[in-house]
This record gives C-alpha cells, sequence and structure tokens, in this order.
C-alpha cells in the first residue's frame, strides 16, 4: 500500500516500515561513527521501540556490541492497515542487528504486568544468564497495576493554580494562550502510580530475586528538568512529581541492589520531540525556540546523540558524574546559562506571524514526521511499501 501521513491532534495514525528503518540505520551509522565504548553486553532495554529506549538500544548494539533484549508494547500490522511505528523501528533494528552478528531478541505486551516480567526473566535466563545493564525508558499515559487491578491515568496539570502561558499548534504555527485548571490530588497520585518508580523497581526487584541480573549490574531511568518556562506544567506539575518519585526511586533500588554491587542511576535528558512531549502544552513552542538556539550554538542534538553521549561520556566513563542530586545530566547543553537567557528573549518575542523566522518550527514538524518514519531522504513515499513487515523474533 502507499502510506501516507495521518494526523489526529500530537498523533500519527499511520506509520511507514520503509522510512522507520531509514531512521534505524541513520542512528545506527551515527552510533558507529563515533566508535566502540567499552560497555555492558547484556542489556534489557524497558520501553524499547521509540525515542530514548530505541536510541538506547542501539547504543547498547551498535556502541557497545551487547546482545540486547527489548521490551514495548507495539500495536502489529493488518492487511491494509499499518503497524505502530515502534513495531518498524524494531523490525529494522533486529534486522540490522542480526546482519552486525549480534543477538537481539523483542517481546511485545504490557511491560507493567507480572505476565511480561516473568517473560522476559525467562528469556535472559535461557538465552543470556544475566544481564548487566537494565534501560528503563516506559512512556505509557496508562498503567493497569498488576496487583489490584486499577486502571490509572496519568494526567499533566499544574498543581496549585491554574497555569496560563503561550503555546504553538506545531501543525499551524499558530501561537495562542493555553490555560490548564490545576490538579486534584487524584490526579497527583494517579500520575505517580503510572510515571514514578514503584513499576522501575518492582522489574529490578523481580529480576534480583531470579537471580538474571549480574554482579555490578547498573539500571538507567530517565527523566527531565528543564527550564523556568515551563516548570509550572512540568516539574512543578503532577508529571514533575511522578519524575521526583522516580529519582528518589533509584537511591531505593541502589540499597536493594547493594548485595550484588549493582547501581540506579537518573539520568536528566534534553528536551526533545517525542510522541510524549508533543502533548504536553508550552512544550513544543519551548523546543521550537530551544532547536533554533542550539542549531545556531552547534550543540544540538537528537535522541541517538544524547544516548551516545550518556553511554560513552558517563555511563561509561572512567567515573560517572552526578549532579548535587545524585542524577547524571546530559540535558547540561540545553541548560546553559546562554542557550537559556537566549530562549526566554525569544519566548517574549514569540508570535503567530514571527516563529518560523526565530524558533525552528520546521524542524519541530521534521523530527515529529521522522518519529513515524516519514520524511526522511532517500525513502520513495509514492511508492508501494509492505505494511505487513514483521519483527523476527515475535
Amino acid at each position: 500500500m502507499i502510506i501516507e501521513p495521518r494526523m489526529r491532534g500530537f498523533i500519527c495514525l499511520t506509520a511507514h516500515p520503509d522510512g522507520c528503518a531509514k531512521n534505524v540505520k541513520n542512528q545506527i551509522e551515527y552510533v558507529k561513527s563515533k566508535g566502540k565504548i567499552d560497555g555492558a553486553k547484556k542489556v534489557l532495554v524497558i520501553g524499547a521501540s521509540t525515542g530514548f529506549g530505541l536510541a538506547s538500544r542501539i547504543s547498547s548494539a551498535f556502541g557497545c556490541d551487547a546482545a540486547t533484549i527489548g521490551v514495548f508494547f507495539e500495536k502489529e500490522p493488518s492487511e491494509g492497515k499499518t503497524a505502530t511505528p515502534g513495531w518498524y523501528n524494531t523490525a529494522a533494528f533486529e534486522t540490522e542487528a542480526t546482519k552486525a552478528g549480534l543477538y537481539a531478541k523483542s517481546i511485545n505486551g504490557d511491560a507493567f504486568s507480572d505476565e511480561i516480567k516473568q517473560k522476559t526473566i525467562d528469556l535472559i535466563k535461557k538465552d543470556l544468564g544475566q544481564v548487566d545493564l537494565v534501560i528503563y525508558s516506559l512512556a505509557s499515559p496508562v498503567r493497569m497495576h498488576p496487583k489490584t487491578g486499577v486502571l490509572h491515568r496519568s494526567s499533566l496539570k499544574p498543581i496549585g493554580q491554574k497555569f496560563t502561558n503561550k503555546t504553538v499548534d506545531f501543525h499551524t504555527g499558530t501561537v495562542s494562550e493555553v490555560s490548564i485548571e490545576p490538579a486534584n490530588q487524584d490526579d497527583i497520585d494517579n500520575t505517580v502510580v503510572v510515571m514514578g518508580g514503584e513499576d522501575w523497581a518492582m522489574w529490578m526487584n523481580q529480576m534480583k530475586e531470579a537471580g538474571v541480573l549480574a554482579e555490578g549490574a547498573m539500571t538507567v531511568a530517565y527523566s527531565y528538568i528543564g527550564p523556568e518556562v515551563t516548570e509550572a506544567v512540568y516539574r512543578k506539575g503532577t508529571i514533575g512529581r511522578a519524575k521526583d518519585h522516580l529519582e528518589a526511586t533509584a537511591f531505593e533500588i541502589t540499597k536493594d541492589l547493594a548485595s550484588i554491587n549493582g547501581k540506579a542511576y537518573v539520568s536528566v535528558n534534553k528536551a526533545l520531540v517525542t510522541q510524549a512531549s508533543s502533548a504536553i502544552p508550552v512544550i513544543p513552542l519551548y523546543i521550537s525556540l530551544l532547536y533554533k538556539t542550539m542549531k545556531a550554538k552547534g550543540i544540538h542534538e537528537g535522541c541517538i546523540e544524547q544516548m551516545q553521549r550518556l553511554y560513552a561520556d558517563r555511563l561509561y566513563a572512567n567515573t560517572i558524574a552526578l549532579d548535587e542530586n545524585g542524577r547524571i545530566r546530559v540535558d547540561d547543553w540545553e541548560m546553559r546559562d546562554d542557550v537559556q537567557a537566549e530562549v526566554s528573549k525569544l519566548w517574549e518575542q514569540a508570535t503567530t506571524d514571527n516563529l518560523s523566522e526565530i524558533g525552528d518550527l520546521a524542524g519541530y514538524k521534521n523530527d515529529f514526521l521522522n518519529l513515524f518514519g516519514f520524511g526522511f531522504e532517500g525513502v520513495d513515499y509514492t511508492a508501494e511499501a509492505n505494511e505487513m513487515t514483521l519483527v523476527p523474533s515475535i
């Protein structure tokens, strides 16, 4: 079938298998161009099919020559209907890994469930014995709690008072004012259950009990802080409470892993275009202005550049540099004083009329399309594509 992007709000309803494959190959080539990393050799990536999780799996495999198992929840294709992009990303990744002689298998299902945790542990025991790195990169808006059976939904809300500020419809470039009513306690509690550290701790506890964590195993989860302009709706909002919980959980996991000399870290990453970030009011406008500024300074990074730097310069450097709160920071270039001063200045100026000049709305749109396999050079989008592309290991 000929596949074109079909948009609904901040979601694209279609994905292009050849474009997704091109995206994966581009990321692989970048990692290979940076040279080998003396790092993990057996890696589990939970949330492995898109964004930072996919980039982590690529960095593990093609940077460290690691065997990888990826866990994710993606929709398979059917005749005349495309899969979700992470399905095609994984198909391409497994194909390239196999060509390179690297072990790569994947599990598709609800990572919050006991069933998928056990299935993953069984696969590790059977094929790898133990893993020495666990990446936790889930970005789900809902979680069915495996112990209570309650379905929890996260929310994107400020805490304490109504939030009003600028935002942009990145499809049209229209800058407008958005107001968001404050969260109630249920909103906060549910968001922490979905996006906090409880599930990460459950994974690590079950893996430790099963004996599938190697001596000195490391686990890393991802977080974000961001600037003052986004903090009301992000770091000081419901998501921020969840991230606080996630970051506190790292210390608890480290205590639990002491018997095997294991460590848990949170890496604070840069603001990037992801399916999750596109849904958060204010963030698309901020990213558009940030991209413009960081590209002008020659320090812009996408997911793969961030993860390759995390592996090479942080996780597998001689010592892991941490901030005063015990976090790894690869948002250091984003949060540079000169970058934030410029973005703040542009924020005050931003209007519908000038955003295409003072911001990088085109770059934002392109990155958004790339998430779904569209907008890549070298892909013939007028040609028939095989929507039934399969993941080899599933």
